[in-house]
């Protein structure tokens, strides 16, 4: 009844066009933040973490999209080589942190130990509980020395998580978004739902709280994400340098080689008419 219930409560599906409009709105303030960032020499680091299947990756997508590159960087971790398993836990990550005048999103995070890991048994009980006491300590001394650290849990349904599953498998264009750990955290979905629920127990803290993103459905998952992210940035617009575009001089000495010494890619879209 529960499930049905969280059903009936939701909110009707955004209309195409409201949503690309507001999304558009909204990612124009995502451009006025990053001025602000790069001009006040801000850190920004955005964690995103949640269910598989529950939509991180295309809302960064959407954060990340008119954003210079320069300025906003996606970090995804590979698996941890054997050198960086010898490490202190966070060490890996420390070297992706944000530099001054820099936004990082994190597609994934060291929150790994507290999902993956320890639901897989990829990690020791020691090293679990290590984490768990070090990390609202290392998350501090981030915050206290300047970095905006925002984190987000996207949050689905065991419903709409299989279903998306299920399109994932029957569409080859994105089967291989669908691993072998998404099949494994089907069947494991109760041990997952224990290892979050203790992982905010320990790391929801006061300097650095989790939010959590309702994602069942993508189209407000994303504006509401980006809406939030933005309400907690202190920023204001920046008025950028203004340019004035010279005339172009006219040539008097250049001639252009023959297009014929040149190789050109073919015109493909001339088979489409």
């Amino acid at each position: 009844m529960a499930k049905k219930q969280r059903h009936l409560d939701a909110p009707a599906r955004l209309s195409g066009t409201r949503y690309t409009a507001e999304l558009a709105r909204l990612q124009a303030e995502l451009v006025t933040m990053q001025e602000w960032v790069r001009s006040e020499r801000a850190r920004l680091l955005v964690i995103f973490e949640g269910r598989d299947a529950a939509g991180k990756g295309s809302a960064i997508k959407r954060v990340a999209e008119y954003l210079n590159p320069r300025i906003t960087r996606i970090v995804a971790l590979p698996s941890p080589t054997e050198r960086e398993r010898g490490q202190w836990y966070f060490q890996r990550y420390v070297a992706h942190l944000p530099t001054a005048g820099e936004i990082v999103l994190l597609d994934r995070s060291w929150y790994n130990r507290a999902g993956v890991e320890r639901v897989m048994g990829f990690c020791t009980p020691d090293e679990y509980r290590r984490f768990l006491a070090q990390c609202p300590v290392f998350e501090r001394l981030l915050v206290d020395d300047g970095i905006l650290l925002r984190k987000y849990w996207f949050s689905v349904s065991d419903e709409e998580q299989e279903r998306r599953f299920r399109s994932r498998h029957d569409d080859p264009m994105r089967r291989w978004k669908l691993s072998p750990m998404d099949v494994e955290s089907i069947v494991r979905w109760e041990d997952y739902s224990r290892a979050k629920d203790e992982m905010f127990v320990h790391t929801d803290i006061a300097d650095a709280p989790w939010w959590t993103v309702e994602a069942d459905d993508k189209r407000r998952a994303r504006l509401n994400l980006i809406s939030h992210l933005l309400s907690t940035v202190p920023y204001r617009a920046i008025e950028p340098p203004r340019i004035t575009l010279p005339k172009r001089p006219a040539s008097t000495t250049y001639v252009r080689p023959p297009r014929e010494l040149y190789r050109s890619v073919p015109d493909h879209s001339a088979t489409l008419e």
